[in-house]
């Protein structure tokens, strides 16, 4: 009995990415111009960069270091935002740091951090953390703010350890918030991170993409930028969402 419900959940989704790639084809064809190659095209440059390796090098990369900035970026954001958040001293004398950085264009942040730092795989990831952190941040410490203050004294007149409550009281509370800050970041992240590589990397699908550019490959910048998309979603499928429903399977 549960087969036909579930049918349609599937049938749409493909239904629409059927409807969107028919549209593509349709206007490529119509077009008959270089720079909006067919659908056909694209998946025959995006096959061959796949068995070459080139492309699962590159991606790899690039993933290695959206890892890597993304872990540093939420620990030191939810850190920073779960401390502002109960302290009113605290988050009024940090509350204009946070506010300068948020408005500080990324590119801004890129260069100085090359230019300070050189062109180094640590400028590269400080500048993606400086970038991602702040946003962690303010949206952890909203969700602080909102944090059920009867909760947290009955969890007190019960002698929980600050660790108990953390995970019993703070965390489930938390959560939605964490889980925004996670969705947004992975799709900040990933944007930044190609800028950076652009400008001063020497490897990564940021580095490929401007390459590309350069060569008027709109062939290979649809190929890897749908692999790329592609992979971000199967992160979102694989681990986000089952971390999301095992962490709300409290909730009816």
């Amino acid at each position: 009995m549960a087969v036909p419900f579930c049918l349609p959940r599937v049938a749409v989704p493909l239904a629409s990415l059927a409807l969107l790639i028919a549209l593509w084809s349709l206007v490529a064809t119509a077009a008959a111009n270089p720079s909006l190659p067919p659908p056909s095209r694209v998946a025959v440059t995006l096959y061959r960069a796949v068995a070459s390796g080139e492309l699962p090098y590159h991606l790899g990369v690039t993933l290695l270091r959206l890892s890597i900035s993304f872990t540093i970026a939420m620990l030191l954001g939810c850190g920073l935002g779960l401390v502002l958040g109960r302290h009113k001293q605290l988050d009024a004398f940090f509350d204009n740091w946070l506010v300068l950085f948020l408005n500080i264009p990324a590119l801004v942040t890129i260069i100085l951090c090359y230019v300070w730092f050189g062109l180094s795989e640590s400028a590269a990831i400080l500048a993606v953390v400086i970038n991602k952190l702040p946003n962690v941040a303010v949206t952890i410490r909203e969700g602080t703010r909102a944090l059920d203050r009867d909760l947290l004294d009955m969890a007190r007149s019960y002698g929980f350890s600050p660790a108990k409550t953390l995970r019993h009281v703070v965390w489930p509370q938390l959560h939605p918030f964490v889980m925004s800050a996670t969705r947004s970041g992975l799709a900040l992240i990933w944007k930044i991170i190609l800028v950076v590589e652009l400008l001063g990397r020497g490897n990564g699908m940021g580095y490929q993409l401007h390459l590309f550019f350069q060569l008027f490959d709109v062939a290979s910048l649809l190929a890897y930028t749908i692999a790329f998309v592609a992979v971000i979603q199967i992160l979102e499928w694989l681990v986000l969402r089952p971390l999301d429903a095992k962490a709300r399977r409290w909730r009816r």
